[in-house]
Order: C-alpha cells, then sequence, then structure tokens
C-alpha cells in the first residue's frame, strides 16, 4: 500500500518534502528547495530503506550553526508517521 505524505520543513533551505512511502519503506522522496546535489544524494540514500533505519541514522543532524538539517528534518517527519501508525495499531 502507498502513501505520499508532504512534510513542511522548519529551519532548513528545504521548504518541503514529498515523502512516499510504501508500507515501512520509502519509496521516494521529492525534496523542495534546498542543496540540489545533497538532497538528491539523500534521495537515492534513503529509497528502499526502512522508516525506523532512517530515523535512527539522520535523527540529530544539524547543518552548520543550525539546529536541525534537511536530514533531520526527514527524521522528524518519519518518526512522527511512525507514531501515528502505533496509535493507529493500538486502537
Amino acid at each position: 500500500m502507498s502513501e505520499t505524505i508532504s512534510y513542511t520543513t522548519s529551519g532548513t533551505c528545504c521548504k518541503l518534502m514529498n515523502i512516499e512511502l510504501d508500507g515501512d519503506k520509502i519509496k521516494d522522496v521529492e525534496f523542495i528547495g534546498g542543496c540540489n546535489g545533497n538532497l538528491q544524494g539523500i534521495r537515492n540514500l534513503v529509497c528502499g530503506m526502512r522508516l525506523e533505519e532512517v530515523v535512527a541514522k539522520l535523527k540529530g543532524i544539524k547543518c552548520g550553526a543550525k539546529s536541525t538539517s534537511c536530514p533531520d528534518q526527514l527524521a522528524q517527519c518519519l518518526a512522527a508517521v511512525l507514531e501515528e501508525k502505533r496509535k493507529t495499531a493500538a486502537v
């Protein structure tokens, strides 16, 4: 089952992420704004990965003096998705 989530970022050059999920894996990610080359690399690396793996690897990464980064914002979004799935499963 495929679903797409749009996530408005905070504190990064990338302003929006469209994340296509296939169950518990990332099928694709589109970044709007930000450093094109770096975000293409992140996209290629995370496609096919399980959500938990991406969160574990990217959570807490900072960009320069900023308190967050594009990878950290992706991890925050996915952590929220996982939390919502846990709540839904518990009901």
